[in-house]
């Protein structure tokens, strides 16, 4: 069984990895650390599902030309752990913006698994390069 500090390395692995992966357009890691029951919430008050996640990540190069996770804590209740952070991200040049997402993520421990089974985005900030 994994002690915590594993646990918590492998949730701030996987939240960079996804993070990273907005503006890479690979979702790999996504569908490992994602849930097939995963219900997210976007900065506008939308419901996503995993499916959507992963259309919207493959998208992601088109506008993003970065995202980078900045500060991230994680929590834990048992076999479920909270994990709050924030990133920031740059769009592509002509209508070049920088911004500031922060965000929780519920992860649960199934079968030995670390997943994220929901997510709440919201938008800090929004600005000019």
């Amino acid at each position: 069984m994994q002690d915590q500090a594993d646990s918590e390395q492998y949730i701030l692995d996987g939240s960079r990895q996804w993070a990273e992966s907005v503006s890479s357009g690979d979702t790999t890691d996504l569908e490992r650390i994602i849930a097939d029951d995963f219900v997210g919430v976007d900065p506008h008050g939308n419901f996503y599902d995993k499916a959507m996640m992963l259309s919207i990540t493959r998208g992601g190069p088109q506008y993003f030309a970065s995202n980078q996770i900045g500060t991230v804590q994680v929590r834990f209740f048992g076999e479920t752990a909270i994990a709050q952070g924030e990133e920031t991200w740059v769009t592509h040049r002509g209508d070049a913006r920088t911004g500031r997402f922060v965000w929780t993520d519920t992860w649960v421990r199934r079968d030995g698994k670390w997943q994220i089974v929901a997510a709440q985005d919201a938008m800090a900030k929004i600005g000019e390069p």
